[in-house]
């Protein structure tokens, strides 16, 4: 017989969660940055900024997630907002000292983009489960599902799609192309398993 009653998180699987979700993007964030890749959300609009600029991901990703504090304060909640400040300054941290810490020295962009995406969609599924998540368009996107029942996968993959075709600009198009594939991994990822009601443990 199903488990009728729900049963709450305990503050240390919320840490490890967060923890072990920011840090397997981090590692796919830094494939990317190796093999001349984007991403989508906010960290595609960092992506874009540090092709342009040079300036460090870590920064370029907390400055840019600041404006959507007050969306997610407003419609998802206190817990939710300030799990994904922890993720957010955890992963700009993270982003800032990884490459510090290790280096790869060949990395061909079809296993980085694969790779890649798997981490990311492991990574936000984690933190989705624990009620935090990287800021930028996945706040929008678990306030789309939570609303109105739009998949999270779908409406996230479209706009991880169109940022990564902006790179144009700034990568050349095989880059994109990879970057695309790399999109659709993370997002089927997520759509496969990222499904309201399905577990019972928030």
């Amino acid at each position: 017989m199903a488990e009728s009653s729900v049963h709450l998180h305990t503050a240390f699987e919320d840490a490890q969660a967060i923890f072990t979700g920011t840090l397997f993007v981090s590692l796919a964030l830094i494939l990317f940055a190796q093999a001349g890749l984007m991403t989508g959300g906010t960290a595609g609009a960092a992506f874009l900024l540090f092709y342009a600029t040079g300036i460090t991901l870590g920064k370029l990703f907390f400055v840019i997630n600041l404006p959507f504090y007050w969306f997610a304060w407003t419609r998802m909640g206190r817990e939710f907002t300030f799990k994904t400040f922890i993720a957010i300054s955890m992963l700009s941290a993270m982003m800032e000292w990884s490459p510090k810490l290790f280096a790869i020295e060949r990395l061909h962009p079809a296993y980085a983009a694969v790779l890649g995406g798997l981490l990311l969609g492991s990574g936000c599924l984690f933190l989705a489960r624990h009620r935090a998540s990287l800021g930028g368009a996945t706040i929008v996107t678990l306030y789309l599902q939570k609303t109105y029942g739009w998949r999270a996968g779908k409406v996230q993959m479209a706009i991880d799609c169109t940022i990564v075709l902006l790179a144009l600009t700034v990568i050349e198009p095989a880059r994109v192309g990879y970057s695309v594939l790399g999109a659709v991994v993370m997002n089927l990822f997520i759509w496969v398993n990222h499904k309201p009601g399905r577990y019972a443990v928030l």
